[in-house]
């Protein structure tokens, strides 16, 4: 099947009452976890790389292990719909160059822009993309939280306007809309109990009927990922993330795609910092990043079965 596009994927989605998982890809092993998941579950999957990623990895070796992995797919027999899509473009020229370069999806951010300048930049970036057949993301409100090159603090956090909402996607014709309803970027996302606003995307679903929403931040920082990390030697004490009953309640409403993130970092680093404390004779990068790679699929094969509900929906 190669890379497609989210438009069918997101459709399936919403009339199934699932979600698609967006897993954010920063390496080899990361995409091998991911992809070797979504063949055991039979599930579509978003695969998508942040301005961070970019800068660490450089995105011409990202765009090849995915053709790598898609390849790998097809010498197999597999026929998985894999997205290739853009997190957090920052600007035009970010969005323009991921098109350029065969991204099947891009989001634009202009979240930190006032209500008329996110609808003139994103509405540039739409024209580009459709042109060319690519689908895009844009946001609408402000998520809470530091990942990669988003910081904002909770002072500055703004839930998503329903009303305004459907004016942004009326006049940009973006594809999907991440809202702004709770959840936060990162590892440190409440400080006392989880809430979100389901009456905001509840609201929002009902004035934009079959149209797909995003959350962003909604990693559920496994508590046994962090008790690990600790234990090996971490410090990352009082992590909370968003509990999978609110992900998996979400993914029943308006909300097509769902960001992974930080889990994947927790995964991996645990499992990393296990092998060097316990085998601290081990020097070879192959044994440890194994490890973490199994790691991933886990995971990810956790969240497509219990939490996305996108099992068998290849």
């Amino acid at each position: 099947m190669g890379l497609t596009t989210t438009k069918k994927m997101f459709e399936d989605a919403y009339k199934g009452g699932y979600a698609i998982g967006a897993f954010n890809v920063n390496n080899m092993e990361i995409i091998q976890g991911i992809m070797e998941a979504a063949n055991e579950t039979n599930s579509p999957v978003i695969l998508q790389v942040s301005a961070g990623a970019r800068k660490y990895a450089n995105p011409i070796y990202l765009k090849k292990l995915v053709e790598a992995a898609i390849e790998c797919n097809e010498k197999a027999g597999k026929d998985i719909p894999v997205v290739l899509h853009l997190d957090h473009g920052p600007d035009f020229e970010t969005c323009k160059d991921c098109i350029d370069s065969g991204f099947t999806s891009v989001m634009i951010d202009g979240s930190k822009y006032s209500f008329e300048e996110n609808v003139e930049l994103t509405k540039r970036v739409v024209d580009y993309a459709h042109e060319r057949g690519v689908v895009v993301e844009a946001e609408l409100g402000k998520l809470a939280g530091v990942e990669d090159d988003v910081n904002v603090k909770d002072s500055d956090a703004m839930f998503t306007n329903p009303d305004e909402a459907v004016e942004f996607v009326k006049r940009t014709g973006c594809d999907s809309l991440a809202i702004a309803i709770g959840t936060s970027h990162g590892a440190y996302k409440f400080k006392g109990d989880a809430k979100l606003r389901f009456d905001i995307l509840e609201e929002v679903g009902k004035k934009l009927p079959n149209f797909p929403i995003v959350l962003h931040g909604a990693s559920s920082v496994p508590q046994e990922f962090v008790k690990m990390c600790n234990e090996y030697g971490g410090q990352i004490p009082g992590a909370k993330g968003v509990p999978e009953e609110m992900l998996k309640k979400a993914a029943t409403m308006a909300v097509c795609k769902i960001n992974i993130d930080s889990d994947i970092r927790l995964a991996m680093t645990a499992n990393i910092r296990e092998v060097f404390v316990n085998e601290p004779s081990v020097f070879d990068p192959r044994t440890y990043l194994s490890k973490a790679r199994d790691a991933v699929k886990n995971m990810v094969k956790h969240k497509i079965v219990d939490v996305l509900g996108s099992e068998n929906k290849a």
